[in-house]
Order: C-alpha cells, then structure tokens, then sequence
C-alpha cells in the first residue's frame, strides 16, 4: 500500500504545520503590537503556547525532524527579537539594552546550534555539556529551563503591556499597583540571568569550535 503524502513529506509533519501557524500568529501580533495590544498580544500567547503543542505532537507521532527542530528554534528567536524592535521604539532610552538582549541571544544560540552540528549532534541541547554545570542544569532540567523561557518572556511581555496599561490594580491605598508591573518586576531577576546564561552559553560554544580547530591541526601535524 502506497504512503500518503503527508507520512513522508517532512513539510506536512503534524508539529511543522503547527509550526507554520506559530509563524502565522506571530506575523499578526508584529503587525498590531504598535497600536493594538490586545489582538497583538493574544497572537503572541497562543504562537508561544502552541509552542509546547508542536514538541509533544512530534513524540506522540513520531514526527520528530531537523528542519522541525530550526523551525521552531527560529520562531522563537525572531518573535523575542521583533517584541524587542518594539520595545525600542515605546522605550528609545533603553535601546541599547534591547539591543544587547537580541544581540546576545542569537548569537548565542547561533553558535551553540553550529558547534553542535560540528560535534555531530543534531540538537544544541544534546552535545556534551558535562564540563559547564550551569549549561548541565538548565539543559538538562526540563522545569528550569520552562521557568527561564517563560520569565524572560513574561518580562519583556509585561514591558509591552505597560506602554498601553498597568493593568487590574491592586487596591492597597498609596501602595497600590497594577499587576502587568507587579509581573514585571517579579520577572525581571529571570530576565537578567537568562541574558546571563547566553553569555555562558556563548563562551562554551566557542570553547567547544576552538577545541575542533585545536583537534584539526593536530591531526594535521600526525
């Protein structure tokens, strides 16, 4: 009996077309996140969220692939990335330190992405990070890892929404406060350490080119 179509087509696996309307909703929340906070940020919830759907649909089917895995690596970059364009323009005395954000953060994952592939592995988060603790942790600790994702998110989320609202506010008299700023506040430690673990992540990606060059010219001279 012939296949379908869609059981070898890797562009039709379950968690790739998943994938594409991530991409979709992303598109639409870039488009409204100037004027239109909510549709803008409804779009990105559910692009984030359906980001949890795509991995569990990939092992329940067995649809796991490569191009899956960048797919959804690069949804998420370019969506931190573009909320981040958009926070330059609503807060332009800090951009620099958005830039910086971004800056970090893909070349971060840039480079630990190629020094895996060159390691022979086919994901970032399976070659060998036995000698960097901190890496070992946070790869290898699905909660943490979904805690730093989701604060850092969460703080450049709620960064966003204060430019239009603070939010339900808390009635406590002169100590009252809104709960978008409330969040942020609480998520802004989470921000700073996962900008300071791509940093972590970007010296071992570097260690571990450099040890290949190291490996290669020694080879060389055999």
């Amino acid at each position: 009996m012939a296949q379908k179509p869609s059981e070898d087509n890797v562009y039709l696996f379950v968690p790739n077309l998943i994938g594409y309307a991530r991409i979709i909703l992303a598109f639409i929340s870039f488009y409204y996140m100037p004027t239109n906070h909510i549709i803008a940020t409804w779009c990105y919830i559910i692009s984030g969220a359906l980001d949890a759907v795509d991995g569990y649909a990939a092992r329940a089917l067995g649809q796991s692939s490569k191009f899956g895995y960048f797919l959804d690596m690069l949804t998420d970059r370019c969506a931190t990335m573009c909320l981040l364009v958009v926070l330059s323009l609503f807060y332009p005395q800090y951009t620099i330190l958005f830039q910086l954000s971004m800056t970090i953060d893909i070349a971060s994952h840039w480079i630990h992405t190629q020094s895996a592939i060159m390691k022979g592995s086919d994901s970032h988060k399976k070659i060998d990070l036995s000698t960097n603790p901190v890496l070992k942790h946070y790869y290898g600790n699905r909660i943490v890892l979904f805690m730093m994702c989701a604060g850092n998110e969460l703080f450049y989320s709620m960064l966003y929404l204060l430019h239009f609202t603070t939010g339900p506010v808390f009635p406590l008299g002169p100590l009252s406060f809104g709960f978008f700023s409330f969040v942020c506040v609480v998520t802004a430690p989470v921000a700073i350490v996962k900008t300071l673990i791509s940093l972590v992540q970007l010296y071992a990606a570097c260690q571990n080119v450099v040890s290949i060059d190291v490996e290669d010219r020694l080879k060389m001279k055999q």
